[in-house]
């Protein structure tokens, strides 16, 4: 979990860094090189076979809403300050689990109704609408964080026949195409020192997905979740030494109720797991 937090703030700072000088499209494909040199090697090693699906359709769905996430949470860390993008994206539990209820038939139980009442009024305290003009970037990055639940969702799915490193090549190998045609219509030739956040932010974006997995494989999501939650005390760090921000009492606020929501939904799913395998 160590590895997702850095992973996920050494990824806002670099998308920060090439703001103004890199477009957000260019960013999404420089981000699916990267993660064809890093899962090159693996496909070479495991050999086509790696590519096989059971669910093709759903692979180019899950990409091309995460595409489009991705480029909402991108235009989210230029717009807006780095602690509101993480306080919102906290969100995305909650609305996985309305759309697993929706598009899995998944049960709504008493757990997840609260982490997505929590989640909603979180979102509205944070917002705050009526006492000021809302960003462009907020809606932005709530959509984003609607549009990674449904990857959640969709991503859990694709686990039943597809292996993780079959999900990840097709995340690379679909957004790779999508992302050449449109940085192509914005191109700016990268300097150096540009190329080396564009690698960064690729880099992170394949360990921020290994390391979750991995935390998560190792631990249970109770332990993983609170940690996650670091993220946000450790972004409105960085915003302030870094770009002088200082997170508002409203996001911190909203951001401790949606965490709040979320970790009661964890401990009642293990609470009813522990009580079915007594039964």
């Amino acid at each position: 979990m160590v590895g997702t937090l850095l992973s996920f703030t050494l990824m806002a700072i670099a998308v920060r860094e090439l703001y103004g000088a890199i477009p957000p499209f260019e960013i999404q494909f420089f981000r699916s090189v990267t993660s064809l040199i890093i899962l090159g090697p693996i496909l070479a090693f495991k050999g086509w076979s790696a590519l096989k699906t059971e669910q093709p359709k759903l692979q180019v769905t899950r990409n091309l809403i995460h595409f489009a996430a991705q480029l909402g949470w991108i235009t989210g860390v230029i717009m807006l300050p780095l602690s509101e993008v993480f306080a919102i994206e906290f969100t995305t539990p909650a609305w996985a689990a309305l759309i697993a209820a929706i598009f899995l038939g998944e049960k709504l139980n008493r757990g997840r109704i609260i982490a997505v009442i929590l989640g909603l009024i979180g979102v509205f305290i944070i917002l705050k609408p009526g006492m000021a003009s809302i960003n462009p970037g907020t809606f932005a990055v709530l959509a984003a964080a609607i549009g990674f639940a449904f990857v959640i969702v969709a991503t859990k799915s694709l686990t039943k026949t597809d292996t993780p490193l079959t999900i990840l090549l097709y995340m690379t190998l679909l957004q790779l195409p999508i992302g050449a045609i449109l940085a192509s219509i914005v191109w700016v030739t990268p300097n150096i020192l540009q190329l080396f956040w564009l690698f960064i932010c690729g880099a992170m974006g394949v360990s921020a997905h290994y390391c979750t997995a991995r935390a998560l494989k190792l631990a249970d999501a109770s332990i993983a979740a609170p940690m996650d939650f670091m993220r946000l005390p450790l972004i409105v760090l960085v915003g302030y030494v870094l770009y002088a921000e200082s997170a508002e009492i409203a996001v911190l606020l909203g951001a401790i109720i949606i965490f709040v929501g979320n970790y009661y939904s964890i401990r009642f799913e293990q609470k009813n797991r522990k009580n079915e395998l007594k039964s």
